[in-house]
């Protein structure tokens, strides 16, 4: 049985889902568990592919959800996508990564940012 943090997590993983399907983005791949850990979201935004981060608060306390991106779990994701490209042979996609930041997703109107591009990638980084 899935503990109360896992499915506050779930929770707002699905919420931004329908956030992003709404904005026409098409959903690839979802808690999809690679070696190294998990990309919470793959999605298409027209012709580029978007690994996206979901990070999920109770409330503002301590930043927010916004400071929940580390330089550490930024290097992690990198990593993983380049796992995930190299796995499924995506040569020809540019790539980016997004975040989305959601605040109370158990409340009736929870608090919900989408950031574009929310680090960027050295190009020394893509090679493997």
């Amino acid at each position: 049985m899935p503990s109360s943090s896992q499915l506050f997590g779930r929770l707002a993983e699905n919420l931004a889902e329908q956030m992003l399907r709404k904005k026409g983005y098409r959903i690839i791949a979802k808690n999809l568990r690679l070696a190294g850990g998990e990309l919470d979201l793959i999605a298409e935004d027209r012709h580029t592919l978007v690994f996206i981060e979901v990070k999920a608060r109770r409330g503002d306390k301590f930043g927010g959800a916004s400071y929940a991106i580390s330089t550490h779990k930024k290097q992690q994701l990198i990593k993983l996508a380049l796992f995930y490209l190299a796995k499924y042979k995506i040569t020809d996609k540019q790539c980016r990564f997004d975040a989305i930041l959601i605040v109370s997703p158990q409340v009736d109107s929870p608090q919900i940012t989408h950031i574009k591009q929310a680090f960027e990638v050295p190009s020394s980084d893509w090679q493997w």
